[in-house]
């Protein structure tokens, strides 16, 4: 079993930052692809960003500049550094992996973590 569990939003002004974690433990053998989602209210879930076990990222045009996303291999963590954060960013932001197990190879999706940017 794996769990992926989300940390550091809460409530921010806009133009304000906020860092997001996402751990992976449990039966972890290898972690490829990391990726950050978000959902807004009434919206779609909609890819933020992703991030290869070798680094190499990409981003969703229009956060491009704001967000950066980065891991930890040896912590098994993705980070998601948001900045000038707008109130359109308000949504619950997901984090899903790419996990080998002993078992089997499946993408795992952390419980959320709600961000919201407000005056």
């Amino acid at each position: 079993q794996v769990q992926l569990v989300e940390s550091g939003g809460g409530l921010v002004q806009p133009g304000g930052s906020l860092r997001l974690s996402c751990a992976a433990s449990g039966n972890v053998f290898r972690i490829y692809a990391m990726n950050w989602y978000r959902q807004a209210p009434g919206k779609q879930r909609e890819l933020v960003a992703g991030i290869t076990s070798g680094g190499a990222t990409a981003y969703v045009d229009s956060l491009k500049g704001r967000f950066t996303i980065s891991r930890d291999n040896a912590k098994n963590t993705v980070y998601l550094q948001m900045n000038s954060l707008k109130p359109e960013d308000t949504a619950v932001y997901y984090c899903n992996a790419d996990v080998t197990t002993l078992a089997r190879r499946a993408f795992y999706w952390g419980q959320g973590t709600q961000v919201t940017v407000s005056s």
